[in-house]
């Protein structure tokens, strides 16, 4: 069992930055892939970025491509995502996500992971 709580999120202005972190915790092997995505209301879930726990590769939405920034830390059983000059339209809950992946790869389907955490709510203001 793997559990996973989001933390960072807020009210920002445009243009400005938030960083949002996911503490995990349970068996945590290196083939995992982990995955940010976000909802806003009336929207469905879409992923903003993912990455490999163990091969370090990465994948971006085209509309946070440098902008956002996705890491983790081993030693904090952390994944990051650095969000900078925010817009209004990445207003929405973020979810931090996990799921074994069999190559070093990732996933980009919200149906591809297995473990979520609850959430953090991002608002940034125009």
């Amino acid at each position: 069992q793997v559990q996973l709580v989001e933390s960072g999120g807020g009210l920002v202005q445009a243009g400005g930055s938030l960083r949002l972190s996911c503490v995990t915790s349970g068996r945590i092997f290196s083939s995992y892939a982990m995955g940010w995505f976000r909802q806003a209301p009336g929207k469905e879930r879409e992923i903003v970025a993912a990455i490999n726990w163990n091969t370090a590769k990465t994948f971006y939405a085209d509309s946070v491509k440098g902008r956002f920034t996705i890491s983790r830390e081993h030693a904090q059983n952390t994944v990051f995502l650095q969000m900078n000059s925010l817009k209004p339209e990445d207003t929405a809950v973020y979810y931090c996500a996990v799921a074994w992946h069999p190559s070093g790869g990732y996933y980009t389907k919200s149906n591809e992971y297995t473990y979520w955490g609850q959430g953090t709510q991002v608002t940034v203001s125009s």
